[in-house]
């Protein structure tokens, strides 16, 4: 059976490793990107020259309509998709809850949750043998923010995760005897390409870290093709931090 992947958020950071990783390994790889098209046809580009199979789609994950379409263009490419990992999201501003603007908590919960679970729906209907798929692996990236509440500058962010965190652990249950394995990571802090504000605020969370170090990208990618491969086939149900040692 081909290894079809979709990978949401992957012009760069968590998603850009994740995709090169499961290129590396055997994947054809849909790069789905919402406005960095130069960097998601990169993450191709890389993938292609490695030998693997690869192509970028356009797709703003909390539209249903561009879901649909997504992955439409990967089954016409492709076939159907057998590994999902939810990894696009948006953080929102960083302030006190009773600051938050209505608007900016309704695009959180559009991103962090509805998009995931837009599409999760049609991962499902493509892997469930229950709709004669071959089943398949999902992982939802989550974060160690659902544990910690992020109280002062997040909580809005920390709660999209929490409810990311239950909905794997429901839909874990509800699919598995389906052929459908559903996971999820929890990345600790990880290097991305942040304003140089939080950089620093990093450098000085490093140091709480028992391992001494940031995490990279591909610290949490690898963890996530873990989730994905034979290896893992009796995970189910499981929330992996990857943080470090951190809690």
């Amino acid at each position: 059976m081909d290894k079809i992947a979709i990978v949401t958020g992957a012009s760069r950071g968590i998603g850009a490793a994740t995709a090169l990783v499961l290129g590396e390994r055997g994947y054809q790889v849909c790069v789905n990107y919402q406005g960095q098209r130069d960097k998601a046809e990169s993450v191709v580009a890389q993938i292609i020259a490695a030998g693997g199979s690869a192509i970028a789609v356009q797709a703003d994950v909390s539209e249903p309509e561009q879901v649909r379409s997504l992955f439409a263009r990967v089954d016409d490419a492709f076939g159907a998709v057998t590994a999902l990992v939810n990894n696009a999201a948006t953080s929102g501003p960083r302030c006190r809850f009773e600051a938050l603007q209505l608007e900016e908590l309704e695009q959180v919960l559009k991103v962090n949750v509805l998009g995931l679970m837009h599409c999760t729906q049609e991962a499902a209907k493509r892997m469930s043998t229950r709709h004669g798929g071959n089943g398949g692996g999902i992982v939802n990236v989550s974060s160690g923010a659902a544990n910690r509440g992020n109280a002062g500058s997040g909580v809005h962010y920390a709660m999209s995760k929490g409810a990311v965190n239950s909905f794997t652990l429901g839909l874990s249950q509800e699919l598995a005897s389906e052929g459908i394995r559903v996971n999820a990571v929890s990345p600790g802090l990880t290097r991305t390409d942040m304003p140089d504000q939080e950089r620093l605020q990093s450098a000085r969370v490093a140091q709480e870290i028992p391992i001494g170090r940031v995490g990279e990208p591909l610290d949490i990618a690898e963890a996530i093709a873990w989730l994905l491969s034979e290896q893992a086939s009796y995970v189910a149900g499981a929330n992996l931090r990857v943080a470090g040692g951190r809690p």
